[in-house]
């Protein structure tokens, strides 16, 4: 399971063998070996493969199902007039306040943010949850 999920991973992030060998402070065939199932990471080196890609060691070792749908361009355009909206209808007049002082433009940013993500995961879990099995890519 490893070797499949380091491969995806470094797939998804668009390197070759040998970039992210460079970057993991290995060799080429080492990641190769780990690749094909042949080898497999210690555990400190497999920390920091899950750090690098920002998954879960559970996850890297076939433990939990970490994958959620990719999002579309109509997806990502849906995403991004609803934070429009959300974010124009907190600077109105009888928008966001904390203790009766409005946000300043730092924590409108982190708002924006959280609010981005939120959509995000949201739109991926109902993609996940209510696509039927037979067109699903990764089960």
């Amino acid at each position: 399971m490893l070797s499949k999920i380091l491969k995806k991973e470094r797939n998804r992030k668009g390197l070759s063998q040998a970039t992210l060998s460079t970057i993991l402070g290995v060799s080429q065939q080492t990641i190769g070996s780990w690749e094909v199932g042949r080898t497999s990471p210690d555990p400190e080196m497999l920390k920091k493969i899950a750090t690098f890609f920002d998954i879960s060691t559970d996850y890297l070792l076939g433990n939990e199902n970490n994958s959620l749908p990719e999002l579309n361009k109509k997806d990502e355009k849906d995403i991004a007039k609803e934070l429009e909206k959300m974010m124009s209808d907190l600077d109105s007049d009888s928008g966001l306040s904390f203790y009766g002082e409005p946000l300043d433009n730092d924590n409108k940013e982190i708002l924006r943010t959280s609010l981005e993500n939120t959509l995000r995961l949201s739109k991926q879990l109902a993609k996940k949850k209510f696509t039927p099995k037979k067109y699903r890519k990764d089960e």
